[in-house]
């Protein structure tokens, strides 16, 4: 067993069963042309992760600690689209339609795609899913267990929506949650703070944040 420096109290992970999950890190978030800035977001509060998240990956490719990619992706067709998730807010362009990366959030188009810097390879598993969480409408569940993972340690964006979520729906699930702290990001820092501030609040209720630094000096990377 290894023990991180964390909040609120150090966190211990068993090497055998703990994965890395980057939630979301995809062009149509990040760059600019994407849905992000679509929203009117400023995309390089997130674009400045990306060197953070890039050694969070090299760290647990070096110890062959299993890898999890996820992306917010609909089908073409957009039958997995309710459309209460499509209609909402007053985006000049919405999923599915065409922006200068293709359609939004479309499986297979370029914007979709996760960052060159820190996008999967052969072995590493990928989730394309249709909600917040990674668990909904997903085989994750399923992939972790065969697998006997128990620990999950978490990056991506944003904080406070895709990467808090899938954070609830893991604690629910019985896993244990790690957040590493500048490895996210939200287009809003009080978000990010405030989402960090929710997850570690009572106790870790539903889980813990720590620093890129602290958990590679605990693993010895």
């Amino acid at each position: 067993m290894i023990t991180v420096p964390a909040s609120p109290y150090p966190y211990t992970l068993d090497p055998a069963r703990t994965a890395l999950v980057v939630i979301d890190m995809q062009r149509d978030f990040i760059e600019p042309g994407g849905f992000g800035e679509a929203l009117g977001n400023d995309v390089s509060r997130l674009a400045a992760i990306v060197p953070t998240v890039a050694a969070l990956l090299a760290l647990f490719r070096a110890k062959g600690w299993p890898v999890v990619h996820t992306r917010e992706a609909h089908r073409p067709d957009l039958s997995d689209l309710p459309p209460a998730k499509r209609a909402r807010g007053s985006a000049p362009v919405r999923i599915g339609d065409g922006g200068p990366m293709g359609r939004l959030l479309v499986r297979g188009e370029p914007g979709n795609a996760i960052l060159p810097a820190v996008a999967p390879i052969p072995g590493e598993i990928e989730i394309d899913k249709p909600g917040k969480g990674a668990f909904y409408a997903t085989g994750l569940q399923e992939i972790l267990q065969a697998r006997g993972i128990t620990h999950l340690v978490f990056a991506g964006v944003t904080t406070e929506v895709c990467v808090q979520t899938t954070m609830r729906e893991a604690n629910d699930r019985g896993y244990e949650g790690l957040l590493v702290e500048d490895a996210t990001e939200s287009y809003f820092p009080h978000f990010k703070a405030g989402a960090i501030e929710m997850i570690t609040a009572q106790g870790g209720i539903v889980g813990w944040s720590t620093p890129f630094a602290a958990l590679k000096q605990a693993v010895g990377g």
